[in-house]
């Protein structure tokens, strides 16, 4: 286990921060490989950082995005991951983003079509943004869903999965397709993005108890091979 502490000022400097980092690493990969694969976290904490970046001079048209997890939502839909990127990135002219899920949202269709596009980017991530919630939750990786130990399974090389949240969260009462715990750490550079004092309890105890069941971000933190980059505001 490796992890490395970028502490903030408050959620403006961790946005600009994060913004910096991700350029920086689209700008290695595109010299060094002549693209760039992000997989990116939705919520409020990164989605500045988003817009800081999609303004910035990169060749996007080089550029692919996807979300690390979504909600069995139709694309269109306010809890729609995939929107919020498209709306937070919009001025990166050219960037190609992929869906996790079907355009209406159905879950096991949504399953089949993200493992079908994964397999179309067997590449590693040139970054991953991670968030994290309150139940130690990361992606849709939810302590309690029946999918858990098949998504954090090691062995799994399909790269997605259905989960249901159990209970579901009642602000989005939706089944979920993630990325799995190996495709997202099968990664070149892994940055979990929080904020906030309860946050940092809940991170502090995911990196004291390596349990992934009970806090399923301790998979990523304590993954041996992975060097996480947190990144953290008040």
């Amino acid at each position: 286990m490796a992890w490395v502490e970028h502490r903030h000022a408050d959620a403006a400097a961790l946005a600009d921060a994060l913004a910096a980092t991700l350029h920086r690493q689209c700008e290695r990969a595109l010299v060094e490989r002549g693209k760039a694969l992000l997989a990116l976290a939705g919520g409020r904490t990164p989605f500045p950082a988003y817009r800081a970046l999609a303004a910035s001079d990169l060749d996007w048209s080089r550029v692919t995005a996807m979300p690390t997890d979504e909600r069995c939502v139709p694309h269109d839909h306010a809890a729609c991951n995939l929107r919020g990127l498209r709306e937070a990135m919009a001025g990166a002219r050219g960037l190609t983003l992929q869906a996790l899920t079907t355009r209406d949202g159905n879950p096991d269709a949504s399953q089949a079509a993200a493992r079908a596009m994964l397999a179309h980017h067997p590449d590693a991530f040139d970054v991953v943004v991670l968030g994290m919630g309150e139940d130690g939750h990361t992606a849709s990786l939810f302590p309690g869903a029946p999918q858990l130990d098949a998504a954090l399974d090691p062995a799994r090389a399909d790269g997605a999965v259905r989960v249901d949240p159990d209970p579901l969260p009642p602000e989005a009462p939706f089944a979920r397709i993630s990325l799995t715990a190996s495709r997202l750490l099968h990664a070149r550079c892994i940055i979990l993005a929080l904020t906030g004092h309860a946050k940092r309890a809940v991170l502090e105890q995911a990196l004291a108890d390596a349990d992934p069941r009970r806090h399923p971000v301790a998979a990523i933190l304590h993954a041996p091979s992975a060097t996480v980059h947190v990144h953290w505001s008040p």
